[in-house]
């Protein structure tokens, strides 16, 4: 009799429709996915678009990327035209209403904050030029944090039934992440002031954050590879101006930055730029950690 109940019991459980599986969530780039995690942990099954070797501005939607947007529940990305040049065609071809601009599924997280950066006027000429003003606002640990408030939100929204379980998480990364920056910040102090040349507008909330003065761009327009003639123009500016460092981000080419480092015989720089960019940077933690190691190290 005991075995014919525990049988029973067996098959009734396999019998029991499956639990709900979790929020299927697609982001664009690494920093959304990884700042997802934190916010739903186990609650979302969270993928990435791109990785931190790939210039977010141009990726190929390859079959397998397809068939995460036609699953997803959310779609997490940057915005502000960033992705403008792949993502409209992935979302028409996946055909999932669910992520299409406008409906709960398609979260923007420029559109959560203010953006630096905002053009007088709107000129092709003046290379890749962004609307709305500067997408890269993830490298400013402060703009992260409306962010997450803001997806935590969403998250909630989209799983009503988990809503205590993400405020409780949201709330713990809160409290992680005000110290960590309070952390960041008193380290940071050495770079107040230092005079650096970028590759591209990428690390520019980063220099707002962190105090540094941009006195040079690799890159003569925005979105434009560095030529012979602007790095030779650039030098001469640096002969008047010198940088202590010059900076570019993991996914661009070292040549342009080394070049120019060695006729100025300062420091090239390679940076993360977002998760996954450099060892040590498997979340949004690591990311700025091993980003103010980098640039401290050049400094001192």
């Amino acid at each position: 009799m005991k075995r014919l109940l525990l049988l029973f019991a067996g098959a009734c459980l396999l019998a029991a429709p499956a639990a709900q599986a979790a929020l299927r969530v697609l982001a664009c780039e690494p920093e959304w996915a990884a700042l997802t995690r934190e916010l739903a942990g186990d609650l979302a099954e969270v993928d990435a678009a791109t990785t931190a070797l790939q210039d977010p501005h141009r990726i190929e939607a390859r079959p397998s990327l397809l068939a995460k947007a036609r699953r997803a529940d959310l779609m997490v990305c940057t915005g502000a035209e960033l992705e403008s040049g792949w993502l409209p065609l992935l979302q028409r071809q996946a055909g999932n209403g669910r992520i299409q601009p406008g409906q709960p599924g398609y979260f923007e997280a420029s559109a959560q904050v203010s953006l630096l950066d905002q053009p007088a006027r709107l000129d092709r000429a003046l290379g890749d030029v962004h609307a709305a003003g500067n997408p890269h606002v993830h490298l400013d640990p402060r703009r992260i944090a409306t962010i997450a408030q803001a997806l935590a939100q969403r998250l909630a929204q989209l799983d009503p039934a988990n809503a205590a379980r993400y405020a409780e998480r949201s709330a713990d990364f809160q409290a992680r992440w005000q110290a960590a920056i309070t952390r960041w910040e008193a380290r940071a102090a050495p770079l107040q002031g230092v005079p650096v040349v970028v590759h591209h507008k990428g690390l520019t909330y980063l220099a707002d954050w962190l105090g540094l003065e941009i006195v040079g761009d690799l890159e003569p327009k925005p979105g434009v590879e560095p030529s012979a003639a602007h790095l030779a123009a650039l030098l001469d500016t640096l002969e008047r101006r010198p940088a202590r460092v010059i900076l570019r981000s993991a996914y661009q080419s070292p040549r342009p930055a080394q070049w120019l480092a060695d006729k100025a015989a300062t420091a090239a720089v390679e940076l993360p730029y977002t998760v996954g960019g450099a060892p040590g940077t498997q979340d949004l933690f690591g990311l700025f950690e091993v980003t103010l190691s980098r640039l401290l190290q050049a400094v001192s």
